[in-house]
């Protein structure tokens, strides 16, 4: 007959707590039968672990979008749009948005009214997502203006972008600027008067802001990500929680 080994000695052996004895039981990872009230567990099993066959892993809860507080995150990202003069959107691993747009431009909301220049919208935040560099780098979107993100974060890996923009970093040239919104109007069928006086409305931040607002950028994203963390693992003490009531 096979040895079984109670719960404190498994314990002892793979220097676990009691509730990840009851996971890993529930999860497969160890087998074990039930004797009156107590359990005993596969001392063949328990080896296996101690040997690294098996590995011994903590609750996880699975990253998406799901972790993401958006209630918390909306207001915090309302005052950043507002303070840094831009445009926000906190956006999943897809480019397709999370939260309302903060701060939009009239210019903006005419482009992502249409069809088509929203479907262009939702590409330009997908290339960003696509960027290698961790660091905020603006370049400029398919309507002209200019943009960048900052990644957001949980167990390193990459859940959501925090994206502003919505400005030009220095006043383009009228000539120039006045042939790109024809092209714009004809492209997503705009009234070109609307989109020109729209025009008028975007800010001009200078070069010397640009730094100012990749810290802000950073920093925001960085208080998401803590955010984010702290939820999903409260996340995983209730499911610790939830799964030893099962088993018990």
């Amino acid at each position: 007959m096979e040895n079984l080994l109670t719960a404190k000695q498994v314990q002892e052996l793979l220097n676990v707590d009691r509730t990840t004895i009851y996971r890993m039981l529930k999860d497969g990872r160890l087998t074990g039968v039930k004797v009156g009230q107590h359990w005993r567990f596969s001392a063949r099993d328990v080896n296996d672990v101690l040997e690294g066959t098996v590995r011994l892993n903590e609750t996880e809860v699975p990253l998406s979008g799901g972790i993401l507080p958006l209630h918390c995150m909306q207001p915090v990202q309302d005052v950043f749009a507002e303070i840094a003069q831009v445009g926000a959107v906190t956006a999943d691993k897809n480019g397709n948005a999370l939260t309302r747009i903060s701060n939009s431009c009239d210019f903006c909301k005419l482009i992502m009214g249409s069809d088509e220049g929203r479907v262009a919208c939702l590409e330009s935040w997908g290339r960003l997502v696509a960027q290698e560099d961790a660091a905020p780098e603006f370049t400029t979107c398919h309507a002209g203006l200019q943009y960048a993100r900052a990644r957001i974060e949980v167990r390193s890996e990459l859940i959501a972008i925090l994206i502003a923009g919505q400005f030009y970093i220095q006043k383009p040239e009228t000539e120039e600027e006045n042939l790109r919104i024809e092209a714009l109007a004809r492209k997503y069928h705009i009234s070109q008067d609307l989109l020109m006086q729209a025009s008028k409305q975007i800010s001009v931040l200078g070069d010397r802001k640009i730094p100012q607002i990749s810290g802000w950028l950073e920093r925001v994203a960085s208080t998401f990500e803590q955010i984010s963390s702290e939820r999903v693992n409260l996340m995983g003490r209730l499911r610790q929680i939830a799964e030893m009531s099962i088993i018990e």
